[in-house]
Protein backbone atom coordinates (compact mmCIF):
# COMPACT_ATOMS: atom_id res chain seq x y z
CA UNK A 1 0.00 0.00 0.00
CA UNK A 2 1.69 3.48 -0.81
CA UNK A 3 1.39 6.71 0.81
CA UNK A 4 -1.36 7.71 -0.99
CA UNK A 5 -3.70 4.98 -0.57
CA UNK A 6 -3.13 4.99 3.26
CA UNK A 7 -4.18 8.29 3.86
CA UNK A 8 -7.44 7.61 1.87
CA UNK A 9 -8.07 4.76 3.82
CA UNK A 10 -7.57 6.70 7.04
CA UNK A 11 -9.70 9.43 5.10
CA UNK A 12 -12.66 6.53 4.71
CA UNK A 13 -12.43 5.37 8.17
CA UNK A 14 -13.11 8.72 9.64
CA UNK A 15 -15.78 9.77 7.34
CA UNK A 16 -17.56 6.20 8.28
CA UNK A 17 -17.27 7.03 11.96
CA UNK A 18 -17.93 10.83 11.69
CA UNK A 19 -21.23 10.02 10.24
CA UNK A 20 -22.09 7.52 13.02
CA UNK A 21 -21.01 9.61 15.62
CA UNK A 22 -23.36 12.44 14.38
CA UNK A 23 -26.73 9.38 13.70
CA UNK A 24 -26.05 8.23 17.08
CA UNK A 25 -25.66 12.22 18.68
CA UNK A 26 -29.29 12.60 16.61
CA UNK A 27 -30.90 9.92 18.39
CA UNK A 28 -29.79 10.78 21.76
CA UNK A 29 -30.85 14.62 21.12
CA UNK A 30 -34.22 13.20 19.69
CA UNK A 31 -34.63 10.91 22.90
CA UNK A 32 -33.90 13.65 25.27
CA UNK A 33 -35.16 17.03 24.02
CA UNK A 34 -38.04 17.72 21.62
CA UNK A 35 -39.31 21.39 20.00
CA UNK A 36 -42.43 22.17 19.62
CA UNK A 37 -43.50 23.07 16.09
CA UNK A 38 -46.24 25.52 17.43
CA UNK A 39 -44.22 27.93 19.63
CA UNK A 40 -40.35 26.61 19.07
CA UNK A 41 -40.15 26.16 22.76
CA UNK A 42 -37.80 23.19 23.35
CA UNK A 43 -38.39 20.54 26.36
CA UNK A 44 -37.60 17.61 27.93
CA UNK A 45 -38.94 14.35 26.04
CA UNK A 46 -39.73 13.07 29.08
CA UNK A 47 -41.75 15.87 30.70
CA UNK A 48 -43.88 16.24 27.38
CA UNK A 49 -44.48 12.21 27.01
CA UNK A 50 -45.98 12.55 30.42
CA UNK A 51 -48.67 15.21 29.54
CA UNK A 52 -49.39 12.98 26.25
CA UNK A 53 -46.94 14.91 24.09
CA UNK A 54 -49.05 18.35 24.66
CA UNK A 55 -47.05 21.43 24.60
CA UNK A 56 -47.10 23.03 28.09
CA UNK A 57 -45.69 26.44 27.06
CA UNK A 58 -48.64 26.44 24.23
CA UNK A 59 -51.01 23.62 24.27
CA UNK A 60 -50.47 22.34 20.94
CA UNK A 61 -51.07 18.82 19.97
CA UNK A 62 -48.35 16.82 18.71
CA UNK A 63 -48.77 13.89 16.55
CA UNK A 64 -48.74 10.59 18.58
CA UNK A 65 -48.67 7.37 16.73
CA UNK A 66 -51.03 4.86 16.66
CA UNK A 67 -50.65 2.34 20.08
CA UNK A 68 -50.51 6.00 21.98
CA UNK A 69 -53.74 6.79 20.53
CA UNK A 70 -54.95 3.21 21.49
CA UNK A 71 -53.53 3.60 25.24
CA UNK A 72 -55.33 7.18 25.72
CA UNK A 73 -58.69 5.79 24.20
CA UNK A 74 -59.69 2.21 25.53
CA UNK A 75 -59.91 0.98 28.66
CA UNK A 76 -56.37 -0.65 29.62
CA UNK A 77 -55.75 -4.19 28.46
CA UNK A 78 -59.26 -3.81 26.77
CA UNK A 79 -58.14 -3.44 22.48
CA UNK A 80 -58.03 -7.03 20.72
CA UNK A 81 -56.67 -6.06 17.35
CA UNK A 82 -58.23 -7.73 14.27
CA UNK A 83 -57.04 -8.17 10.54
CA UNK A 84 -53.05 -8.04 11.50
CA UNK A 85 -53.04 -10.62 8.29
CA UNK A 86 -53.62 -7.87 6.20
CA UNK A 87 -50.72 -6.56 3.95
CA UNK A 88 -50.53 -4.61 0.70
CA UNK A 89 -49.35 -5.87 -1.90
CA UNK A 90 -48.20 -4.03 -5.22
CA UNK A 91 -50.46 -4.69 -8.09
CA UNK A 92 -49.10 -1.71 -10.66
CA UNK A 93 -45.63 -2.29 -9.92
CA UNK A 94 -45.19 0.44 -9.23
CA UNK A 95 -41.65 2.64 -9.29
CA UNK A 96 -41.05 6.28 -8.89
CA UNK A 97 -37.85 7.57 -6.90
CA UNK A 98 -37.83 3.84 -5.50
CA UNK A 99 -40.14 0.84 -6.03
CA UNK A 100 -43.21 0.75 -4.04
CA UNK A 101 -42.13 -3.00 -2.44
CA UNK A 102 -39.21 -0.89 -1.21
CA UNK A 103 -41.23 1.31 0.46
CA UNK A 104 -43.51 -1.09 2.45
CA UNK A 105 -40.47 -2.63 3.04
CA UNK A 106 -39.06 0.54 4.62
CA UNK A 107 -42.25 1.67 6.45
CA UNK A 108 -42.69 -1.93 8.07
CA UNK A 109 -39.09 -1.74 9.36
CA UNK A 110 -40.09 1.81 10.69
CA UNK A 111 -42.85 0.93 12.66
CA UNK A 112 -43.33 -2.47 12.79
CA UNK A 113 -46.99 -2.41 10.66
CA UNK A 114 -47.75 -3.72 7.74
CA UNK A 115 -50.23 -0.89 7.26
CA UNK A 116 -51.57 2.09 7.87
CA UNK A 117 -54.23 1.21 10.02
CA UNK A 118 -54.98 -0.14 13.30
CA UNK A 119 -58.14 -1.82 13.61
CA UNK A 120 -59.71 -3.97 16.42
CA UNK A 121 -62.50 -4.03 19.49
CA UNK A 122 -62.42 -2.00 23.05
CA UNK A 123 -64.50 -0.75 25.76
CA UNK A 124 -64.65 3.06 26.26
CA UNK A 125 -65.34 3.09 30.63
CA UNK A 126 -66.75 -0.29 29.66
CA UNK A 127 -68.64 0.39 26.38
CA UNK A 128 -68.14 -1.81 23.66
CA UNK A 129 -66.58 -0.18 20.56
CA UNK A 130 -64.68 -0.84 16.98
CA UNK A 131 -61.82 1.22 16.53
CA UNK A 132 -59.91 1.75 13.90
CA UNK A 133 -56.94 4.52 14.34
CA UNK A 134 -54.51 5.54 11.33
CA UNK A 135 -51.05 6.16 12.37
CA UNK A 136 -49.13 9.00 10.42
CA UNK A 137 -45.29 6.93 10.35
CA UNK A 138 -46.91 4.59 7.76
CA UNK A 139 -46.47 6.04 4.34
CA UNK A 140 -47.80 9.18 6.30
CA UNK A 141 -51.06 7.56 7.19
CA UNK A 142 -52.02 6.96 3.30
CA UNK A 143 -55.27 4.96 2.65
CA UNK A 144 -54.99 2.18 0.19
CA UNK A 145 -56.56 -1.64 -0.24
CA UNK A 146 -55.47 -3.17 3.31
CA UNK A 147 -56.56 0.45 4.49
CA UNK A 148 -60.08 0.58 3.05
CA UNK A 149 -60.83 -3.73 3.95
CA UNK A 150 -60.16 -3.15 7.43
CA UNK A 151 -62.56 -0.34 7.99
CA UNK A 152 -65.21 -2.23 6.16
CA UNK A 153 -64.53 -5.11 8.27
CA UNK A 154 -64.38 -2.76 11.45
CA UNK A 155 -67.95 -1.92 10.09
CA UNK A 156 -69.37 -5.25 9.50
CA UNK A 157 -68.16 -6.35 12.65
CA UNK A 158 -70.02 -3.44 14.67
CA UNK A 159 -73.20 -4.33 12.78
CA UNK A 160 -72.47 -7.66 13.78
CA UNK A 161 -71.98 -7.24 17.30
CA UNK A 162 -74.39 -3.62 17.36
CA UNK A 163 -71.44 -1.61 18.14
CA UNK A 164 -70.52 1.86 17.29
CA UNK A 165 -67.57 2.80 15.31
CA UNK A 166 -64.52 4.54 15.72
CA UNK A 167 -62.13 5.87 13.31
CA UNK A 168 -59.48 8.61 14.10
CA UNK A 169 -57.55 9.95 10.70
CA UNK A 170 -54.62 11.35 10.52
CA UNK A 171 -53.58 11.05 6.93
CA UNK A 172 -52.40 12.73 3.70
CA UNK A 173 -54.49 10.98 1.16
CA UNK A 174 -55.25 8.30 -0.81
CA UNK A 175 -51.84 6.18 -1.52
CA UNK A 176 -50.74 7.17 -5.20
CA UNK A 177 -48.89 4.12 -5.36
CA UNK A 178 -51.57 2.23 -5.93
CA UNK A 179 -54.01 4.43 -8.39
CA UNK A 180 -57.58 3.37 -9.04
CA UNK A 181 -57.09 0.67 -6.23
CA UNK A 182 -56.66 3.39 -3.68
CA UNK A 183 -59.17 6.19 -4.52
CA UNK A 184 -61.83 3.20 -4.61
CA UNK A 185 -61.52 2.80 -1.11
CA UNK A 186 -63.07 6.61 -0.82
CA UNK A 187 -66.50 4.33 -2.29
CA UNK A 188 -65.80 1.46 -0.02
CA UNK A 189 -65.71 2.64 3.02
CA UNK A 190 -68.87 5.09 2.27
CA UNK A 191 -70.71 2.42 1.36
CA UNK A 192 -69.63 0.60 4.63
CA UNK A 193 -70.54 3.28 6.86
CA UNK A 194 -73.90 3.95 4.89
CA UNK A 195 -75.18 0.33 6.13
CA UNK A 196 -74.02 0.93 9.80
CA UNK A 197 -76.07 4.14 9.75
CA UNK A 198 -79.12 2.18 8.13
CA UNK A 199 -78.56 0.12 11.25
CA UNK A 200 -79.02 2.99 13.19
CA UNK A 201 -75.40 2.61 14.98
CA UNK A 202 -72.91 5.81 15.31
CA UNK A 203 -69.59 6.45 14.02
CA UNK A 204 -67.35 9.08 15.26
CA UNK A 205 -65.27 10.72 13.32
CA UNK A 206 -61.97 11.89 14.98
CA UNK A 207 -59.45 14.28 12.76
CA UNK A 208 -56.01 14.98 13.89
CA UNK A 209 -53.41 16.49 12.72
CA UNK A 210 -52.95 16.27 9.50
CA UNK A 211 -56.29 14.88 7.85
CA UNK A 212 -56.05 15.36 4.14
CA UNK A 213 -56.81 14.07 0.89
CA UNK A 214 -59.26 11.44 0.05
CA UNK A 215 -59.65 10.41 3.72
CA UNK A 216 -61.12 13.76 4.21
CA UNK A 217 -63.17 13.81 0.91
CA UNK A 218 -64.65 10.42 2.29
CA UNK A 219 -65.34 8.70 5.33
CA UNK A 220 -63.52 11.47 7.35
CA UNK A 221 -66.49 13.69 7.14
CA UNK A 222 -69.19 11.56 7.24
CA UNK A 223 -69.63 11.13 11.20
CA UNK A 224 -72.78 11.12 13.20
CA UNK A 225 -70.13 13.50 15.25
CA UNK A 226 -66.76 14.52 13.73
CA UNK A 227 -64.65 16.04 16.39
CA UNK A 228 -61.15 17.27 15.97
CA UNK A 229 -57.81 18.28 18.08
CA UNK A 230 -56.64 21.29 18.67
CA UNK A 231 -54.81 22.85 16.34
CA UNK A 232 -55.17 20.03 13.58
CA UNK A 233 -54.85 20.99 9.82
CA UNK A 234 -57.47 19.50 8.01
CA UNK A 235 -58.76 20.04 4.27
CA UNK A 236 -58.57 18.12 1.18
CA UNK A 237 -55.57 20.05 -0.69
CA UNK A 238 -52.66 21.74 0.68
CA UNK A 239 -52.70 25.90 0.86
CA UNK A 240 -50.28 26.64 -1.40
CA UNK A 241 -52.11 24.44 -4.02
CA UNK A 242 -55.46 25.84 -3.63
CA UNK A 243 -54.02 29.74 -3.54
CA UNK A 244 -52.76 28.34 -7.03
CA UNK A 245 -55.95 27.20 -8.10
CA UNK A 246 -58.18 29.75 -7.19
CA UNK A 247 -55.62 33.33 -7.53
CA UNK A 248 -56.79 34.17 -4.54
CA UNK A 249 -55.47 34.52 -0.91
CA UNK A 250 -57.34 32.17 1.47
CA UNK A 251 -57.50 33.45 5.19
CA UNK A 252 -55.73 32.84 8.34
CA UNK A 253 -55.85 29.27 9.93
CA UNK A 254 -58.53 28.66 7.34
CA UNK A 255 -57.33 24.76 7.44
CA UNK A 256 -57.36 24.81 11.10
CA UNK A 257 -59.94 22.79 13.66
CA UNK A 258 -60.89 25.61 15.13
CA UNK A 259 -61.47 27.53 12.08
CA UNK A 260 -63.49 24.57 10.80
CA UNK A 261 -65.65 24.67 13.78
CA UNK A 262 -66.18 28.33 13.23
CA UNK A 263 -67.65 27.74 10.08
CA UNK A 264 -70.06 24.45 10.68
CA UNK A 265 -67.54 21.97 8.91
CA UNK A 266 -67.15 19.95 11.87
CA UNK A 267 -69.12 19.54 15.33
CA UNK A 268 -66.55 20.50 18.79
CA UNK A 269 -63.00 20.18 19.23
CA UNK A 270 -62.08 18.05 22.28
CA UNK A 271 -58.41 18.32 23.56
CA UNK A 272 -56.59 14.88 24.02
CA UNK A 273 -56.97 14.63 27.76
CA UNK A 274 -60.82 15.17 27.52
CA UNK A 275 -60.99 12.90 24.39
CA UNK A 276 -62.02 8.98 25.98
CA UNK A 277 -64.91 11.02 28.50
CA UNK A 278 -66.25 12.33 26.04
CA UNK A 279 -66.17 9.49 23.47
CA UNK A 280 -68.11 7.84 26.35
CA UNK A 281 -70.40 10.53 26.93
CA UNK A 282 -71.23 10.19 23.25
CA UNK A 283 -71.28 6.25 23.13
CA UNK A 284 -73.88 6.54 26.17
CA UNK A 285 -76.65 8.96 24.85
CA UNK A 286 -76.27 7.12 20.88
CA UNK A 287 -76.87 3.95 22.42
CA UNK A 288 -79.49 4.51 24.60
CA UNK A 289 -81.57 6.42 21.65
CA UNK A 290 -80.51 4.12 19.36
CA UNK A 291 -79.28 0.61 20.51
CA UNK A 292 -81.30 0.03 23.48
Amino acid sequence: MDIKQFFKKIKSEYLVKSKEDEQQQAIETQSHWVKCPSCESLMFFKEVENINHICPKCNFHMRIGAKKRIDLICDEGSFVEFDQELHPTDPLSFVDSKSYQKRLEEALKKTGKTSSVVSGECTIDGIPVQLVVFDFAFLGGSLGSVEGEKIVRACNRAIEKRQGVIIVSASGGARMQESTYSLMQMAKTSAALRKLDQEGLPYISILTDPTFGGVSASFAFLGDIIMAEPGALIGFAGARVIKQTIGKDLPEGFQKAEFLLEHGSIDMVVERNSMKKTLHDLLDLFYKENVA
